[in-house]
């Protein structure tokens, strides 16, 4: 069901919308979890450390994807609140159609070009075979990937974040299902784990299309809709390339991570590629909620309502904060029961590294998960270039640091400690840069508010 997201008390309003936004994420993360926790537990440590090894190419293609989501759904979403719905049809036609065009390209690129990555990143010959096999059959599902990201962006756009919960829930734990079946019963190995994670995110994709279609459908407008328009696809690009930089170069930098992290031997590399996994179900929900305040941001500013986004701010931080303890707490303190999901038998290096890996981070969750808050605000403002700045710096950081550090007699413990460092001096220029938006000067819901264009740009 579609949801005005200008109207209504802003902290019901988000937490309304944001919860199931975040059970959403929760269960799209069990997708690569699964993969890790079935190659781990009914394949072996090397199966392990080649899925989680693959997954740091895969974030490439995911951050073209999520950039797709993200411009689509800013726009669409200012265009639903300012009640443009002619706009809005054509809108998610034309996302459709370029996020198309690129999903061919890369396409061909991970065709040609997964083998030399893999080679670059210092991929131990043990595990190379299988993670250009794993690389291999994901490629040729990524048009199911970005499909089901635009569906979910014009989702969240309408105020809808009920639905593709509900996708998600069927088809991560069906996925979980044919993991485990391709594996063991048919023997087919980590082929196996990526074959079932294609199957089921490809149903995922064509039910999340055709609702979405049917639901633009029952939208009246009249007259006819064109099925693209240059126009609005510059809105979207001005959105969506930002996005796709800031998840491209967080990509490279974790390959260059891995790379570091690729030296220091295969029982390093399953430690960390488990405790990732659980770090990266964190951080990707929090930026999803992220998202969802973007759409509640763009809304409001499309229909001229800047106080509600101060509000909306307050109850994004606060809504975070509830999130980050419990799961600080099960990290910190279990995240050693944690990491025997994913591993059968596991060496002492592996579970100690995880366990570090764990130790270190989650206490900063509470750190990085304001800046998700902070991002989404201006991302939902079009304030892209002050976005970059405070997330590359934060990228930056990490990635010079984890190579200086790993470097000392701190060994790959330095390279985990690199993340709170470039987390905390990210979260201070996103929030600063929050403070000077246009809203700054709006103190109530009834105060009039300063026109701004739904691109606005400082």
């Amino acid at each position: 069901m579609n949801q005005d997201l200008t109207v209504g008390r802003p902290e019901n309003v988000l937490w309304k919308f944001c919860l199931p936004l975040f059970g959403s994420i929760i269960f799209q993360q069990l997708y690569n979890i699964a993969d890790s926790l079935v190659a781990g537990k009914f394949i072996g440590e090397n199966a392990l450390a080649a899925v989680g090894n693959s997954y740091e190419i895969t974030l490439i293609f995911i951050a073209f994807a999520f950039g797709c989501n993200i411009g689509c759904s800013v726009i669409v979403s200012q265009l639903f609140g300012a009640k443009d719905y002619r706009g809005m049809k054509t809108a998610v036609y034309t996302a459709m159609i370029s996020s198309a065009v690129l999903c061919i390209l890369l396409m061909i690129f991970g065709i040609f070009g997964c083998d030399a990555l893999l080679r670059l990143i210092n991929t131990p010959e043990e595990i190379l075979g299988d993670s250009k096999l794993y690389l291999d059959i994901y490629v040729w599902g990524l048009p199911f990937m970005f499909f089901y990201n635009i569906a979910t962006g014009i989702f969240s756009a309408l105020g809808d974040s009920r639905t593709p919960f509900l996708f998600l829930a069927v088809s991560s734990t069906s996925n979980i299902a044919v993991d485990i079946l391709f594996v063991t019963a048919f023997q087919m190995g980590v082929s196996g784990v990526a074959w079932a994670t294609f199957l089921c995110q490809g149903i995922s994709c064509i039910l999340a299309v055709a609702v979405v279609l049917r639901r633009l459908k029952s939208v009246k407008t009249s007259g006819h809709i064109p099925l693209f328009s240059w126009t609005l696809f510059r809105k979207i690009v001005v959105i969506a390339v930002p996005s796709i930089l800031q998840q491209s170069f967080i990509s490279i930098g974790n390959i260059i991570l891995q790379s570091v992290i690729n030296t220091f031997g295969a029982s390093v590399i399953a430690g960390y590629s488990a405790a990732v996994k659980l770090n990266n179900l964190v951080i990707t929900s929090f930026t999803t909620l992220g998202n969802g305040i973007s759409n509640y941001t763009a809304q409001n500013i499309g229909a001229g309502k800047l106080p509600r986004i101060k509000e909306g701010f307050r109850a994004g931080i606060k809504l975070v904060w509830v999130l980050s303890l419990p799961l600080f707490l099960a990290y910190f303190f279990a995240g050693r029961w944690l990491l025997y999901l994913f591993m059968d038998a596991p060496t002492g290096t592996a579970i100690s590294t995880g366990i570090r890996f764990l130790r270190i981070l989650s206490p900063f969750y509470f750190v990085v998960s304001a800046k998700l808050v902070a991002d989404g605000i201006l991302r939902g403002a079009g304030i892209m270039n002050k976005f970059m700045v405070s997330t590359f710096t934060d990228l930056i950081l990490r990635v010079a640091l984890a190579e200086i550090l790993s470097r000392t007699i701190l060994g790959s413990t330095g390279i985990w400690c690199a993340w709170p460092i470039g987390w905390s001096i990210g979260t201070a220029l996103s929030i600063y840069f929050y403070r000077k938006g246009p809203w700054k000067n709006t103190v109530s819901k009834e105060t009039k508010a300063p026109e701004i264009s739904p691109l606005h740009q400082n």
